[in-house]
């Protein structure tokens, strides 16, 4: 599964698996694959909701997932897609054969994401593993509550959590596979990364996939 997983920058993944080609907050992508089945979209940030990225990857079928509080905005790339469903933080959902939970994501101490404006993370149920796709967060009480196998969280710190407070999420989530996001661009440096597995506890692997 960890071989099916790819990070472009930022928050912006590619999930290859029997349900489909996922893709979580496409973001300045190089290439135009028009390959997803999914588009899952955390939150409505210029990195995260990229118009312009959404094209690159989605196909008349496209199945594009957004919070319910970005409906009017998604509807600036419906000609894109096939489809547009929205959701609220806490609920399970399954469409086109993808089983989801979505988990809210929002700053504690911070305004940037606040917890009012329902932006989500995603837990996939995908080839018999969950993979926890954090979204821009800080360590919250319902991020310490997820169970997970693989979890993708961000490290660069000013909007998220930086990377020692991530790896105190992830010692206390234990999923068996870590993979630092959100870090080395915008915010963040690429050296966040080692930082982050320094502090991450044995035997849970961290694994890079962002590429410098």
């Amino acid at each position: 599964m960890i071989g099916n997983i790819e990070v472009f920058i930022q928050n912006s993944i590619r999930i290859r698996s029997r349900v489909g080609v996922i893709y979580i907050d496409p973001f300045q992508m190089k290439e135009e694959p028009k390959d997803a089945d999914f588009v899952l979209i955390t939150h409505d940030h210029y990195d995260h909701f990229s118009p312009e990225d959404i094209g690159k990857v989605s196909k008349a079928d496209t199945i594009l997932v957004v919070p319910e509080k970005m409906a009017t905005k998604a509807r600036e790339v419906s000609g894109m897609v096939g489809k547009i469903e929205t959701v609220k933080p806490s609920v399970y959902r399954e469409m086109g054969g993808l089983e989801f939970e979505t988990v809210p994501a929002y700053n504690t101490l911070k305004p940037f994401h606040p917890k009012s404006a329902e932006w989500v993370g995603y837990i996939l149920r995908i080839d018999g593993k969950r993979i926890y796709i954090a979204g821009d967060t800080d360590a919250t009480k319902e991020a310490k509550a997820v169970k997970c196998d693989i979890a993708l969280v961000p490290i660069g710190g000013t909007y998220t959590m930086d990377a020692k407070k991530a790896a105190e999420l992830i010692n206390t989530i234990r999923p068996d596979v870590a993979i630092p996001v959100h870090y080395g661009h915008i915010v963040g440096k690429p050296g966040d990364g080692e930082v982050f597995a320094e502090n991450v506890m044995a035997p849970i692997k961290v694994e890079f996939k962002i590429a410098f």
